[in-house]
């Protein structure tokens, strides 16, 4: 096998970053491009293979530059494409550019560039649609939430899912879409993560649905494996930690407070105004009702995926947290 010379999208990111400390380790990278946010810098030091670049991924023509002038130079053969806006918060036309006109240009540029033939993108579980009629376990053939009211956060991880998925067998690049779980990790866009920055967490009487949690590492690890293969198509990435919500916020050294529905979502808007936290409850209700587990099948038969490193969770020893 060739060496791969790679550039990586959102890479001043924690998973952008945790993805290039890997590929500087591996020895059938050759070179890396890393395309960082303009106020972000990349927090690794100075490397032969690496070149670090500054990049503004709602601008086409900035997109233009970077496929045609310093990929182009470096050789670029698999562009990974991670960069998102994570906040639930900020919405508009600027963020929807970053989230899906990036993506389209990524596609338009790379399917014209002398030397990328992959494309490897970085999807969201969040695309999913969980209700109770539905299967528990998702499979990557499981209805997409088309819910034209759904938060913008969600509709472009669904819109742009469904650009690459469109370009698959029409594209001359291979292009390979991992629909990741939860990342479970500060700065990822995570909202579990901001939910559990309280010290009481509270949750919908009756209910206490199952939650799978995906680690900065195997999230990497993921993107790494893509990398490495000649299949496309789209694959689920689950974590390695599958617990109930009330495991989750025990594990969390958390206090978990069984609510009315009818209150839940007014006692996070405050919480939002009060604190600027991220966290929605409109957002999540329906996965804090039913249960949706991403099924890792197909990624660990073709990519060879399985998730090996679990959340170092503040408090691991669930006996500990209940007593």
């Amino acid at each position: 096998m060739s060496l791969r010379n790679v550039l990586v999208t959102g890479a001043s990111t924690p998973l952008g970053e945790r993805l290039i400390w890997r590929l500087l380790e591996d020895s059938r990278v050759n070179s890396v491009v890393a395309a960082c946010d303009e106020h972000e810098p990349l927090a690794i030091p100075e490397n032969d293979r690496l070149k670090m670049v500054a990049v503004d991924m709602r601008k086409q023509r900035r997109i233009h530059s970077l496929l045609f002038g310093v990929a182009k130079e470096w050789c670029v053969d698999t562009l990974v494409h991670t960069a998102h806006e994570e906040s639930a918060i900020k919405e508009g036309a600027k963020v929807r550019q970053h989230n899906v006109e990036s993506l389209r240009s990524i596609l338009s540029f790379a399917e014209r560039h002398p030397s990328i033939k992959r494309l490897v993108i970085r999807s969201f579980g969040e695309v999913y649609q969980v209700q109770r009629d539905l299967p528990v376990l998702i499979g990557e053939d499981h209805p997409l939430n088309m819910n034209s009211g759904a938060p913008q956060f969600v509709r472009d991880r669904v819109e742009a899912d469904l650009t690459a998925c469109a370009r698959m067998g029409l594209s001359s690049l291979q292009i390979v879409v991992l629909r990741m779980a939860e990342i479970l990790a500060p700065s990822s866009g995570s909202q579990m993560f901001d939910y559990l920055q309280s010290v009481m967490c509270f949750r919908p009487v009756g209910y206490d649905p199952m939650l799978n949690f995906l680690s900065l590492e195997d999230a990497a690890a993921s993107l790494q494996r893509a990398i490495h293969q000649n299949e496309q198509g789209v694959f689920n990435v689950p974590g390695a930690d599958t617990l109930p919500l009330s495991k989750t916020i025990q594990r969390w050294g958390r206090v978990s407070v069984p609510t009315p529905e009818t209150v839940l979502s007014a006692i996070y808007r405050v919480r939002r105004v009060v604190r600027g936290a991220e966290f929605r409850y409109g957002m999540n209700r329906r996965r804090f009702h039913y249960s949706g587990v991403l099924d890792g099948r197909r990624a660990m038969e073709v990519l060879k995926y399985i998730p090996s490193y679990p959340i170092d969770w503040p408090l691991s020893d669930i006996g500990a947290a209940e007593s």
